[in-house]
């Protein structure tokens, strides 16, 4: 009878076990990311303080830190449509940028070379749609501030060579960070900025003295007829902004009836 006795205790601790443990695993599984406020005052993923034994209060198993893996490593080469890879941006504008086209153009702050606007990858020809084997090229696209020229220069991914130039002039495609940024600089130093200024002062009790200072917006002015003062006539034709700029950590800044002439580098407010 004794012997039964131990034999049945036995199963029963051995079930209580495998129960235990059972409980565990469930709750290792499901604690991350579907459960609840509990009975120990734990949130849904947060770990329960661990007790002797390696277990969580409550019989609960502590649940392993989540490992976050790294991206893959991005070839040098894309294929196909894939979007241009780091190294192929680096490399195209380098081959676009010629020595002689560095050596007659102007960016947007005064310095020699054009102000490098993009990189998209380009749209195949009429005949190349659909076929895997079709030529891989970039489009570069630069602004030459001395004549007021939108370049844009497409280079061939596989030869390494630029295989089409276009000019044009009229055309005003997005603002680059470095134009915003010239725009926000040229406004901080007219007189017609001193509203911008103050704003700033009273939001961060701080001087506004450089671009950096700000977050901005901005998008391309053209001129409609009877719509600005003379001076931004030739906006369109010029590089104009007009900037949204916003105080890091505080308010945005009404500077709408403002444009600023990238290539005149002046100032002038609207009559809204």
């Amino acid at each position: 009878m004794r012997n039964i006795v131990h034999r049945h205790l036995g199963k029963m601790v051995a079930g209580t076990t495998i129960a235990v443990a059972a409980t565990a695993v469930m709750v290792a599984v499901t604690l991350p990311g579907t459960a609840g406020a509990d009975d120990t005052g734990t949130r849904a993923g947060r770990s329960a303080p661990l007790v002797a034994g390696g277990a969580a209060a409550g019989g609960r198993a502590a649940v392993a830190p989540g490992v976050v893996e790294a991206a893959p490593a991005e070839g040098q080469q894309g294929e196909g449509r894939d979007p241009l890879t780091d190294d192929e941006l680096k490399r195209v504008e380098k081959i676009a940028l010629s020595r002689q086209l560095f050596r007659s153009s102007e960016s947007v702050d005064g310095d020699r070379g054009p102000q490098r606007l993009g990189v998209d990858l380009a749209e195949p020809e009429a005949d190349e749609a659909g076929k895997p084997d079709a030529p891989r090229r970039a489009d570069v696209t630069f602004y030459d501030y001395r004549d007021d020229t939108l370049v844009t220069r497409t280079v061939d991914l596989g030869t390494g060579k630029v295989v089409a130039t276009a000019t044009q002039h009229g055309v005003q495609p997005p603002l680059s960070r470095a134009e915003k940024a010239e725009a926000a600089g040229l406004l901080i130093a007219d007189p017609l900025g001193a509203g911008l200024k103050a704003d700033y002062q009273d939001a961060t009790g701080k001087a506004l003295t450089s671009p950096d200072q700000l977050q901005l917006s901005g998008a391309v002015y053209r001129a409609a007829p009877g719509a600005q003062p003379a001076v931004l006539d030739r906006c369109g034709e010029h590089r104009c902004v007009r900037l949204f700029p916003k105080i890091k950590n505080g308010p945005w800044v009404d500077a709408r009836s403002l444009v600023i002439d990238l290539s005149a580098r002046k100032v002038a407010r609207l009559g809204l």
